[in-house]
């Protein structure tokens, strides 16, 4: 199965970034932002993970507006990844809501991964971010054993 992993990573700390390569690697994928796919990327994608940082509780913009612009994509696989400096609320869904998006486009859905990432947006950046030193090595190693499952839903 040809795997193919999108990525929006801001510059300030790389942290999503870290977690797609750590993914791409484990599961033979190329690692590419939304601006680098091609049709054929996508022709020859099998399955296709998307992530990035989680912004003020939603996906990068960028990403979102990526997998809108997507055609039918049925018969294919995806996963979802990011990293925040925080986790999830009851609140907002945000993966959720980009699980739903995924549907809409025909994507069968395999699961999520999400990890914690130096934050330092907003307030967090005035105390120096929450999350210090995160995606760690346990972090990665998390990544690897969900690509490991992900390889099993084949």
């Amino acid at each position: 199965m040809t795997t193919l992993v999108v990525c929006t990573s801001r510059s300030s700390h790389q942290n999503t970034r870290r977690i797609a390569d750590e993914l791409g690697a484990a599961l033979d994928a190329r690692v590419v932002t939304p601006d680098e796919v091609t049709p054929a990327m996508l022709a020859d994608a099998d399955r296709i993970g998307v992530g990035s940082g989680i912004y003020w509780m939603s996906f990068d913009p960028r990403l979102v507006e990526w997998i809108r612009g997507l055609p039918d994509m049925s018969g294919r696989d995806a996963f979802i990844f990011s990293t925040s400096g925080l986790p999830e609320t009851s609140l907002r869904r945000y993966t959720t809501s980009l699980e739903k998006l995924l549907r809409q486009k025909g994507f069968r859905y395999v699961g999520a991964f999400a990890s914690r990432g130096l934050d330092t947006w907003g307030p967090f950046g005035m105390v120096g971010g929450v999350s210090r030193g995160r995606p760690d090595a346990d972090d990665l190693a998390a990544a690897r054993r969900f690509a490991a499952e992900v390889q099993r839903w084949q």
